[in-house]
């Protein structure tokens, strides 16, 4: 990620509406939540999660998938990774702090399901 995209990912977390669904997002996993499931965990009106989820998406923290009538929300985990790698770079006293990050690195440890490509 570069500056802009940081200060982009940053923002959209800095409300609390919008870091409530990333939470639950990323509570949810790869397979995400769809927008009334999303709604009804996070007790918000239909246009106001719209705005919301599309600041998330567009931040790139947030993925969007169609599935018929009906759009799925999941979070970016690499874009995660990315964001905590940035924020973490150097971060004890000028050392090298990526194994802090690696340790925890939620698109290595949550992996997405596999498909089953028959």
């Amino acid at each position: 990620m570069d500056e802009t995209q940081i200060i982009s990912a940053l923002a959209a977390l800095a409300q609390e509406t919008r870091l409530r669904i990333f939470r639950l997002l990323i509570r949810a996993g790869h397979d995400g939540l769809v927008v009334h499931a999303i709604a009804e965990q996070i007790a918000a009106a239909p246009a106001t999660l719209s705005f919301h989820l599309k600041t998330l998406t567009q931040s790139g923290l947030v993925v969007a998938r169609n599935e018929g009538r009906f759009i799925r929300y999941s979070a970016h985990y690499e874009a995660m990774t990315a964001l905590l790698r940035y924020l973490t770079d150097h971060c004890c006293g000028g050392l090298d702090c990526q194994h802090i990050v690696d340790g925890v690195d939620p698109a290595r440890l949550c992996p997405p399901p596999e498909t089953n490509q028959t």
